[in-house]
């Protein structure tokens, strides 16, 4: 079961505003809608009263500006600010459909100058523990009431998870929360793996018919000759790593007699022998050393 209370959420009203979901095997959702006021703790009391008045109350009542975060009811029950469509009772839609009202304009989207904190992270960590997707099925939202490209597809609101807009719900004719940003809305509230999402830098490369020049030269040259010092120095390192090569020569890039041993050394752990290990690298056994300790191989 996903998050019921979200913790730290101020208690707005007696905490029950609606019953149980009329088809909680459906996917689960949330809906935004926006308030068409201003923001602010003054607004903030206003609105959240108002809403409790008039029995048309919202799971989640947001500011923008302040980050202040308010909870009329348990999540897992529906609550009250959509239309019906037919007899669908659209805040009943789903396994969940979390209504966040946003203290905003839908002619200004909030995306654009809000200032998202932790307790909008709570509130996409609430959303997202019953399984809703960051994504919004309907596609595009609305620009303006008279906005066509919003689509309100009964057949996607009750068969796709998801976010939407109220101008995506079927039955109802607002144009809230206007053209927000649902990248912004998600990035605002990362989780834990796009938070950690590894490094796509590339591997450094190594030029095997340049390492061969290197051990064709270097040994026969005078102590420490280098003819590709950076490649030769990718290798030594992964030969010190496999303990072929000792640390103190592991760094000076020049491809002398004690890194063609430990090549070769390489390369009778690979099965090779004979001509094949003689310590001069070959696409084969050098492609596995990169493939081990992180680069790639230029033929």
């Amino acid at each position: 079961m996903g998050v019921i209370w979200i913790d730290g959420a101020e208690r707005l009203g007696a905490g029950k505003i609606g019953g149980a979901m009329d088809s909680p095997g459906k996917p689960p959702r949330a809906s935004w809608h926006t308030t068409e006021s201003g923001a602010g703790n003054a607004a903030f009391d206003a609105v959240g009263k108002y809403l409790r008045t008039i029995a048309a109350e919202p799971h989640i009542l947001y500011d923008p500006t302040t980050d202040r975060l308010g909870q009329f009811g348990p999540l897992n029950q529906s609550a009250r600010a959509l239309r019906n469509d037919g007899a669908t009772r659209t805040n009943r839609t789903g396994k969940v459909n979390i209504q966040i009202e946003v203290l905003a304009r839908a002619a200004t989207p909030f995306t654009g100058y809000w200032k998202p904190g932790p307790n909008f992270r709570k509130l996409m960590a609430a959303i997202r523990s019953w399984g809703v997707p960051d994504v919004f099925p309907m596609g595009a939202l609305a620009g303006s009431y008279a906005d066509t490209a919003a689509k309100r597809s009964r057949d996607i609101w009750l068969n796709k998870g998801g976010h939407f807009g109220h101008c995506n719900v079927p039955g109802n004719d607002h144009w809230d929360p206007g053209k927000i940003s649902p990248t912004k809305l998600f990035a605002a509230a990362p989780t834990a793996s796009q938070a950690t999402k590894p490094s796509t830098s590339a591997k450094p490369k190594v030029d095997l018919s340049n390492l061969l020049k290197a051990a064709k030269t270097d040994s026969g040259a005078p102590q420490g000759h280098q003819t590709y010092p950076s490649g030769v120095r990718l290798v030594e390192s992964a030969l010190q790593r496999e303990g072929y090569l000792a640390k103190a020569y592991a760094g000076d890039g020049s491809w002398g007699t004690l890194t063609q041993r430990a090549y070769s050394k390489w390369q009778n752990k690979l099965g090779f022998s004979g001509a094949d290990a003689d310590g001069k690298p070959g696409f084969v056994s050098l492609t596995k050393l990169g493939n081990k300790y992180g680069f790639t191989v230029v033929a």
